[in-house]
């Protein structure tokens, strides 16, 4: 039997990220490919593990990651040109 996971290295590691799907924002731990299949045929997932404020760990796709910074930037971005004029 195959191992079960792999350590990913990821360009965000240790930075602040925002989990889209949820809002909620915090450090990236870690990336890993992990075999979500709980049935015989193996099922590979990247998962980002992400430490929030309370120290508590959550699991989520990479591709719902964003660095805070980017985030910030934009909505300070759209906060200035919004409402559009008239």
């Amino acid at each position: 039997m195959a191992e079960q996971y792999e350590y990913v290295q990821h360009r965000l590691l240790g930075r602040r990220v925002r989990d889209i799907a949820s809002g909620t924002e915090g450090e990236l731990m870690a990336v890993i490919n992990e075999n979500v299949s709980d049935s015989g045929a193996e099922r590979w997932m990247r998962l980002a593990y992400i430490r929030d404020a309370t120290g508590l760990e959550f699991t989520t796709s990479v591709r719902n990651i964003v660095p805070t910074e980017y985030l910030e930037a934009l909505e300070s971005h759209l906060s200035r040109r919004w409402p559009p004029p008239s």
